[in-house]
């Protein structure tokens, strides 16, 4: 299956870098690319995307704003943030607006292919140390929490659900959860799957910041059973 991808910079020469390493991959096909996020949106209406990465600092409509209008469409393509600084309060709130993760732009072509194809499948949050060195950042910037986290909907969850979604916020992957939990991976991804159904989120970012935004993870990565 061809992964069909949108390039959204505003600097010419960097997109067309990512387009010469993307084209080489049998898997990759460019469909799309645009310059800034007015002329992504106006793209996108006619033009099947599954990820699109976008730089966050652009002319017209910035990549946060504009990965916002994206993930409220009924059944948007991935995003993938592209950003100069690892830490970043741009990427924060691109996170925040539904973007499935982000890279530095100097990152090397095989880890963006690997992201790439990461945020395709939703399997994993791209470079989870990198998002909770982020949200360990900008924690200070969400809601104050209490000790118990304040979100109804975590009711919802087992406890096992619970462990599994600490883990998760603390940037593991389903088989460092497994060996954590001496489970299967094949069970760890079922509980994560349920996870993300119960809370209504669509990939494993959205699961690390709803767990800073209520407290069940600390920033720090401290959680709390």
């Amino acid at each position: 299956m061809t992964i069909r991808v949108m390039l959204v910079d505003d600097q010419v020469l960097l997109r067309t870098g990512f387009r010469m390493v993307l084209a080489a991959q049998p898997d990759m096909e460019v469909v799309a690319e645009a310059g800034d996020g007015v002329e992504a949106l106006q793209v996108l209406r006619a033009t099947a995307v599954d990820v699109v990465l976008m730089d966050v600092r652009m002319p017209k409509l910035d990549g946060v704003e504009a990965t916002r209008r994206i993930c409220a469409e009924a059944e948007p393509p991935k995003v993938l943030i592209l950003t100069t600084f690892d830490l970043d309060e741009y990427a924060f709130s691109a996170l925040k607006a539904g973007a499935s993760g982000f890279m530095l732009k100097d990152v090397p072509p095989g880890e963006l292919l690997a992201a790439i194809r990461s945020v395709h499948s939703g399997d994993a949050v791209v470079a989870p140390s990198t998002t909770r060195r982020l949200l360990d950042r900008f924690a200070p910037m969400l809601p104050s929490t209490g000790r118990e986290p304040r979100h109804k909907e975590l009711e919802r969850l087992t406890e096992r659900e619970r462990e599994v979604m600490i883990l998760v916020a603390q940037g593991l992957s389903n088989g460092e959860i497994a060996a954590r939990l001496v489970l299967s991976e094949a069970t760890v991804k079922t509980h994560v799957g349920r996870i993300l159904t119960k809370l209504g989120l669509r990939d494993r970012v959205q699961v690390v910041v709803l767990a800073y935004e209520t407290g069940l993870v600390r920033a720090g990565g401290g959680g709390h059973g």
